[in-house]
């Protein structure tokens, strides 16, 4: 496959979101902090597609970006991963690794994969600390020993099925706005996409999904945390949010 006939402006993205990625991960910042982060990198992503030429789109090579869950148990990332895709303009899949590990493989062009891949650590690490706080409010104490864990699995439901939303909503109103461009710049994406991933010719399955008992208290708390998580994508005119209070 051709390369982009731009690496420096690719490598410069790259390299931007590393640097969000180390500021935002490996020095703990907030779950709300970390996703105002991606969405400043959807932004950049924007900009790049939008300083890209047709030609160059076309050329652009696709690759793929695995995202490692050290678990083999699904996650409740697998809850959202499919608009994490949509949202960065990617085919994603699960399989397992080597060791017998759940891992998300993410499949497009080269800064849209990255993006994903990060979006998903991002949103991972956000339910992880989320739940961590659910686990000590009065509203978690008050469900008897035995219903925690459906309480658990309930609240990361919520959550990621509440942010899932927003980013579907979010790539919406991004996509609208290429549209004004008038140069089909998202059709013409997912077509070269779409012709790359045809040729990895793979034997995928949907699975469908099973019906799960929820506690609603436990799914609205989620919801009511999703919906505090900023990944506004108007960066420059978005205010901080104060997290509604829990108990």
């Amino acid at each position: 496959m051709n390369q982009t006939f731009d690496p420096a402006a690719l490598d410069k993205l790259k390299s931007r979101i590393q640097a969000l990625r180390a500021k935002t991960i490996a020095n703990g910042c907030t779950e709300d902090e970390a996703l105002s982060a991606a969405a400043k990198v959807a932004e950049l992503l924007d900009r790049h597609d939008l300083s890209l030429s047709d030609v160059e789109l076309r050329a652009s090579a696709c690759e793929r970006r695995v995202y490692e869950t050290h678990r083999k148990k699904r996650i409740p990332l697998d809850d959202c991963i499919g608009a994490i895709a949509l949202f960065c303009d990617c085919r994603v899949w699960r399989e397992k690794n080597a060791a017998g590990d759940n891992v998300y493989v993410f499949f497009g062009l080269s800064a849209d994969v990255e993006v994903a891949h990060y979006l998903a650590e991002l949103i991972d690490n956000a339910v992880r600390a989320e739940l961590g706080r659910f686990k000590t409010s009065a509203d978690y104490r008050r469900f008897r020993h035995q219903d925690r864990h459906l309480a658990n699995a309930s609240f990361a439901f919520g959550m990621v099925a509440s942010i899932g939303e927003r980013l579907v909503a979010m790539k919406a109103d991004r996509d609208q706005v290429k549209a004004t461009t008038g140069r089909g710049l998202v059709v013409l994406k997912t077509s070269v996409v779409d012709a790359e991933f045809d040729k990895l010719d793979l034997k995928l399955r949907t699975q469908r999904s099973a019906s799960r008992m929820v506690s609603m208290t436990a799914y609205e708390a989620g919801g009511a945390a999703g919906a505090t998580v900023a990944i506004s994508p108007g960066v420059d005119q978005a205010q901080p949010r104060n997290p509604a209070k829990r108990g």
